[in-house]
């Protein structure tokens, strides 16, 4: 008889677990994350050709997130350059995996161009992209090849001066835009090159003169023969704040060339982007738990020994890393600036024909 009773026990107990099964199953979504990630694929997009700072940056966290998110996930990079970020951009708003396995790397005004460029060919809302992090405050400069018809930043208010940049809505070409506007430069902008490393071999030849709006990591992991031999110049900053190691060169700053409060001021806004020089997103439509387990784990990678070991063998600058929410609230803030500030930046980047 006990052992009648025990056995219509354990039946009931294994129907109420049946029956029980389906409402917990309705009640948890998703899987948890560790298993949903398991053996799985995590694509980063980079904005860029092989080869310049934005790809070894990529590839340097597709090294080493894929050990932070739980599941240990394989994490591969995906060149997908292209009208200066912005085809990574709506990729990864619009195309790319919406269940968590993939993430882009975006080039700031990639960020802001939904703002500030050609609302025609922009299709993502920067503002519901989920944000993830950013590696760094990034640092831009203007340079020229060791013979170039200008020595300094200043000659280039009297003389013109040749431009290689990849196209509108990058640094590249708005920077200068902006200065020949602005502060009166004489550059001639040449646009259409892929990227910055073929903006760099076209220098070396001969074909232009040099450039504005690349990242001081072109010079310091991309190609550090150009300072080391002396190959090119450098002409300017192009931030805010001066950064040491160029501001030790004496390098001036492009703000510093401002002759009114309004010239400054359209600077500094477009300037404030390299806050977050090295931005990380997912889907508008991510799950929110993965979206956490991502920013999660992108935060401490960022201050993990072997992570930061491995950049600093490569010369890449880890400096001012932004969390998620940090990056999302300064993005925020950089998109409501007033309407009358924005027209005046639109008009000051654009590129006359």
């Amino acid at each position: 008889m006990t052992s009648f009773r025990a056995g219509i026990a354990i039946a009931t107990t294994a129907i109420s677990a049946l029956l029980i099964a389906p409402a917990r199953a309705q009640d948890a979504p998703f899987d948890p994350i560790d298993r949903f990630y398991r053996g799985r694929t995590v694509q980063l997009v980079i904005p860029s050709s092989v080869g310049g700072g934005y790809d070894l940056y990529g590839r340097l966290v597709a090294r080493h997130l894929g050990r932070f998110i739980p599941g240990n996930p394989l994490v591969a990079p995906a060149n997908m350059g292209g009208a200066a970020g912005v085809v990574a951009a709506q990729y990864i708003y619009a195309a790319g995996a919406r269940d968590g396995t993939a993430l882009a790397e975006l080039y700031p005004n990639a960020v802001m161009e939904p703002l500030l460029g050609d609302k025609s060919r922009v299709r993502y809302d920067s503002l519901r992209f989920n944000y993830i992090g950013s590696l760094n405050s990034d640092a831009f400069i203007c340079f020229a090849r060791h013979d170039a018809p200008i020595q300094s930043f200043g000659e280039a208010l009297t003389r013109e001066f040749v431009l290689g940049a990849t196209g509108a809505g990058s640094p590249s070409t708005d920077y200068p835009a902006m200065y020949n506007h602005l502060l009166g430069t004489k550059f001639k902008i040449v646009s259409g090159y892929p990227g910055i490393t073929e903006i760099g071999l076209a220098i070396e030849k001969g074909e232009i003169d040099g450039a504005c709006g690349a990242s001081w990591s072109v010079m310091t992991t991309g190609h550090p023969d150009w300072l080391r031999d002396k190959k090119m110049r450098l002409l300017a900053q192009e931030n805010n704040q001066p950064n040491p190691d160029i501001g030790r060169l004496g390098v001036p700053l492009t703000v510093d060339f401002a002759k009114t409060p309004e010239a400054r001021a359209i600077l500094e806004f477009v300037f404030a982007q390299s806050t977050f020089g090295r931005p990380f997103v997912m889907s508008p439509d991510t799950p929110p738990a993965r979206v956490e387990a991502m920013r999660a784990a992108f935060a401490a990678m960022t201050a993990d020994p072997a992570f930061l070991a491995d950049a600093a063998s490569q010369k890449l600058e880890i400096i001012g890393p932004m969390d998620g929410a940090t990056l999302t609230a300064t993005v925020a803030r950089l998109m409501a600036t007033p309407a009358d500030v924005v027209a005046k930046t639109k008009a000051a980047i654009a590129v006359e024909k």
